[in-house]
């Protein structure tokens, strides 16, 4: 066998190893349509003629890739009122993979009239060829007219908290929520540990239910007793409208807040005034004093220091003098030994509660108890 026909026999053993060694090749793969992924997550807030919308945009098609970061994606939105159709709303949107995608929408005078009803928002994603992967989740607001702005609202500081007034709606019943705003936030954080005390929010909201105008001042009231002595509130109101659709309680809000009003929380109230005192009187024998002991019950509270015990000892039908027999500083016990007093004498106690801001209430109902004689 010359040499050239052996190379040429080589060559062939070669490619029919090849052909043979690497297998069948598979099915080819249809090409990628890359339909970005649904919006799954769109919600919808209604304030006044406004909506609010937003949503993630998908960083991922539908065969789970990687979309192009500096890729745009085409976004359409639509409404639709009731059963009807999903009418196009705005201008087509282009944004990017990954971000938060948002949009405003003046409601038209139409939608923004009337009985409340339900009124769905969609977003669809588009690919470069205009196709997609079907509208993202429904988010429903309610259509119809917005209720009326609060008006007259003003707020003062009382020993319950801080107490709300504002002008009931004419013939309207609906709800108003409360907008509050800490003014005076702490400078530092406090110590932790599990006694430390828990932060509290810069900004609140309290849904305060349909009102029973006050017989007197004609005006809805309301009080939030979830405070701080010694902070500054700003407090804003919203009337809104509830209704439960299809199992999904929305809420439609004034788009106007009303003027806001400060109040400041001063610690200026006393405690409350002790309830149950009780007196009971023992004779001195065996050379021990005569004495009261004078029993009540415990003040709630934790702005409570003590309690101040006082005493009269009354001649005639004339006016009471009051004398302070406790200590200078707070009496921390719910209790107080009075001794020595004299056998046949009748003595007349009141006790009152001193905060730790040193205001002290009113006196107690006042008890009597004569000493027995020896």
């Amino acid at each position: 066998m010359s040499t050239l026909h052996k190379i040429h026999v080589a060559a062939l053993l070669a490619a029919g190893l090849l052909l043979t060694g690497c297998g069948t090749p598979g099915a080819p793969q249809p090409p990628s349509l890359n339909l970005p992924e649904r919006v799954t997550d769109l919600s919808a807030i209604r304030a006044g003629n406004q909506v609010s919308l937003s949503w993630t945009m998908p960083d991922r098609n539908t065969d789970k890739l990687l979309l192009k970061n500096g890729l745009a994606i085409p976004v359409r939105i639509c409404r639709k009122e009731g059963s009807g159709n999903c009418d196009l709303i705005g201008v087509e949107l282009a944004l990017a993979p990954g971000t938060d995608g948002i949009f405003n929408d003046t409601l038209p005078a139409a939608l923004a009239a009337g009985q409340g009803r339900s009124l769905s928002y969609f977003v669809e994603l588009r690919n470069r060829n205009g196709h997609s992967a079907g509208l993202s989740n429904d988010a429903i607001v309610i259509a119809g007219s917005a209720p009326p702005p609060v008006a007259g609202l003003t707020a003062e500081s009382s020993k319950q908290g801080v107490v709300l007034h504002w002008t009931p709606a004419e013939k309207i019943s609906s709800d108003v929520r409360l907008h509050r705003k800490l003014l005076t936030p702490p400078a530092a954080k406090p110590h932790e540990g599990p006694l430390a005390p828990s932060s509290e929010p810069i900004e609140q909201s309290l849904l305060v239910a349909p009102c029973i105008p006050d017989k007197q001042s004609g005006m809805c009231s309301a009080v939030d007793k979830n405070i701080r002595l010694g902070q500054i509130y700003e407090y804003r109101a919203q009337r809104v409208e509830r209704a439960n659709f299809d199992g999904r309680m929305l809420e439609l809000a004034d788009g106007e807040l009303s003027a806001p009003v400060r109040v400041e929380v001063k610690d200026i109230y006393p405690p409350e005034i002790p309830i149950g005192l009780a007196a009971v009187a023992t004779a001195g024998e065996n050379g021990a004093a005569a004495a009261i002991d004078l029993s009540w019950q415990p003040v709630a509270g934790t702005d409570l220091s003590g309690y101040a015990v006082y005493r009269s000892e009354r001649v005639g039908e004339g006016d009471a003098t009051w004398q302070r027999i406790s200590p200078a500083g707070p009496l921390v016990p719910p209790a107080f030994h009075d001794a020595p007093v004299q056998p046949g004498h009748t003595y007349h106690y009141s006790v009152s509660s001193i905060g730790q801001n040193g205001h002290e209430s009113a006196r107690s109902a006042e008890t009597e108890e004569t000493v027995p004689n020896p």
